[in-house]
């Protein structure tokens, strides 16, 4: 296992240098200039020749990527061309609402997919399968952000229950108490992507019912209770786990709208907005992080195969 670990990590450190020149080519492609979005259009030649030169953009794009590189690898994503401030600061301002909306959202997915999927596949073919199959294409193909103006129109508007954007830290006065900002959002994001793990989960119980091993369990007389859990739902779990890592690694993208319909200070909502800002750094910083954690994800979902099924070999 530890060889097959190896040979990923290589794997992974290929497409982290690929992926760094894709996003600082792509990056610098994008129309328009920080410099006159800093300083404005009625700034000066001289002052924005200074600024430019101050802030590096008078180098080659060559020049450019190599200092980028050379600072990442030690640490130092650079410095935020609008807050002035370094970029890990900046980010991490964002982590906690992005990485509690992520994780919260899992939950709501765990809590809903897998459950309701079970019940499915175990009432296959009766109303109730037919239903929730039915509700999770539907909820699978509506748009987020229309989910999410609802959530708000009925839960905040309408009955008050919940507040309707924002987040304050839990660190800060409120505490815990401040998670419920991101009830709705969670709630948003957890819609479609648990319809996904319903329908999954279901269509993986069904394959693996119709093993022989199942039969043979059955007829042995194991209870049904048993026969479900212990060899039905865990034998079904690598391709819900594989949906897994894939959906969290999409929160991050998919959180963009939600956190903008939210007003939610996340690091979606920051990369939209430093795009508009032509902040190179933080979004190239944003970005690779993004694409580290969707490597990390994945090696993780691999490794948890060989759990989850010791049959199952790593090469």
């Amino acid at each position: 296992m530890w060889l097959y670990v190896l040979k990923r990590t290589g794997a992974a450190v290929a497409t982290l240098v690929a992926a760094s020149v894709i996003i600082f080519l792509f990056i610098h492609l994008i129309p328009g200039d920080p410099i006159y979005v800093l300083l404005g259009d009625e700034a000066t030649p001289e002052q924005v020749e200074a600024l430019r030169v101050r802030l590096g953009l008078d180098q080659s794009l060559l020049i450019q990527y190599f200092h980028w590189v050379s600072s990442v690898l030690q640490g130092d994503f650079g410095t935020s061309i609008f807050f002035q401030a370094p970029v890990a600061t900046v980010v991490l301002d964002g982590a906690e609402t992005s990485l509690l909306l992520a994780g919260i959202t899992m939950v709501w997915i765990v809590l809903i997919g897998i459950p309701v999927g079970v019940l499915a596949a175990m009432r296959q073919g009766t109303w109730i399968d037919q239903g929730l199959s039915g509700l999770a294409m539907f909820m699978a193909s509506i748009p987020t952000f229309w989910v999410g103006l609802y959530f708000i129109l009925i839960f905040a508007a309408w009955l008050g229950w919940l507040p309707s954007s924002g987040y304050p830290s839990i660190f800060e006065e409120g505490g815990l108490a401040n998670l419920r900002y991101l009830i709705l959002p969670s709630l948003t994001l957890a819609a479609p992507n648990a319809a996904l793990i319903l329908r999954l989960t279901r269509a993986s119980m069904l394959d693996v019912a119709r093993e022989d091993y199942i039969r043979t369990a059955r007829a042995k007389g194991i209870s049904p209770r048993r026969v479900v859990v212990r060899h039905i739902l865990r034998n079904s779990l690598l391709a819900v786990v594989s949906a897994f890592g894939f959906t969290l690694a999409a929160l991050i993208s998919e959180a963009v709208v939600t956190e903008t319909v939210f007003a939610l200070p996340g690091i979606g909502r920051m990369v939209v907005q430093s795009i508009l800002r032509r902040d190179y750094p933080v979004i190239q910083g944003v970005i690779l992080v993004i694409v580290s954690l969707y490597l990390i994800i994945n090696l993780l979902v691999d490794l948890s195969y060989r759990y989850l099924d010791p049959r199952v070999e790593l090469e």
